[in-house]
């Protein structure tokens, strides 16, 4: 009697699609390496008050320009420096980190709510509602983000809330091209008929059965998002558009540097690494984080 011999390759399939979120997520060493300079950027925020050990706004004249620490004539009170007016540029560096993340996430909060819904407006309804918003995205993606918000902010005036508000309603169009795609076809799917057929109401329908079916795309968006918004707020705040002077960002640290990188070049050279490790970071988990959310990587 013999016996029929078992189907190794299926049951393995079903234990890689069965395979945990976070197996997947952390399975790679770039999404790592992102999640850890996140980490840190967000232990940061959390915790500046705590972890800079001095005001980032102190000024002492007649300490400054102070190398850093590990070179002659630095302070281990200064760690990385000082700049041209005394304040220590470790201090400056952390309390940065928060402003980061408050604009990153609050613009984020903002152009993503608003693209997500007029995605899943423009995608369930169509017809003319679907090619007015599709219109005015259009419009707005002919005309660089960077610049427009410059004009945004230079006619209102340079404000934290008003960076926010900026990039939120330069970002949205960024969720509107792929919300209202999935939401398109997602009309046409049974559940979605199956809903309507039974008399759920047009709010339970969007909100209960299309929206957390393109939950994925919107989590990747926005982690992207989050990197973008962190360029924009230290590009404005370079040129001068962006936060208040009293407020610490990292594009003004590194706008107040770049006129003494040849005499203090730790002024410019470590808030422009600290722009750079965060929004690498950002966009290593995010690409992580969109592998991890494809079904064929489960």
């Amino acid at each position: 009697m013999t016996t029929a011999a078992m189907p190794a390759p299926s049951g393995l399939d079903e234990r890689v699609r069965r395979k945990p979120f976070l197996a997947v997520l952390f399975s790679g060493f770039p999404t790592i390496v992102g999640a850890a300079l996140v980490g840190i950027a967000a232990f940061f925020a959390i915790f500046a008050p705590l972890i800079a050990p001095h005001d980032p706004n102190l000024q002492n004249l007649g300490g400054a320009f102070k190398p850093p620490a590990w070179l002659a004539g630095g302070s281990p009170a200064n760690l990385l420096g000082t700049d041209d007016l005394g304040r220590d540029i470790f201090s400056r560096i952390v309390w940065g980190a928060r402003v980061a993340a408050i604009v990153g996430l609050s613009g984020v909060a903002i152009g993503g709510s608003l693209g997500v819904a007029l995605g899943i407006i423009a995608g369930y309804f169509g017809g003319i509602v679907d090619d007015v918003i599709a219109r005015i995205a259009d419009v707005q993606f002919a005309f660089p983000s960077v610049l427009l918000a410059i004009a945004v902010v230079g006619v209102i005036g340079p404000s934290l809330t008003t960076v926010i508000v900026t990039i939120g309603i330069t970002g949205w169009v960024q969720y509107v091209r792929v919300v209202r795609a999935e939401a398109l076809s997602l009309r046409e799917r049974d559940f979605v008929q199956a809903a309507v057929a039974t008399g759920a109401s047009l709010t339970r329908v969007l909100l209960w059965h299309v929206l957390p079916s393109i939950g994925s795309s919107i989590t990747v968006l926005a982690t992207f998002g989050v990197a973008r918004a962190i360029i924009l707020e230290s590009a404005l705040s370079f040129l001068a558009l962006g936060v208040p002077q009293e407020i610490t960002s990292w594009g003004a640290m590194l706008a107040d540097g770049r006129q003494f990188l040849d005499t203090a070049w730790w002024l410019g050279l470590f808030p422009g690494l600290a722009i750079f490790l965060t929004v690498l970071g950002v966009n290593l988990f995010g690409d992580g984080l969109r592998d991890a959310l494809d079904p064929h990587s489960r």
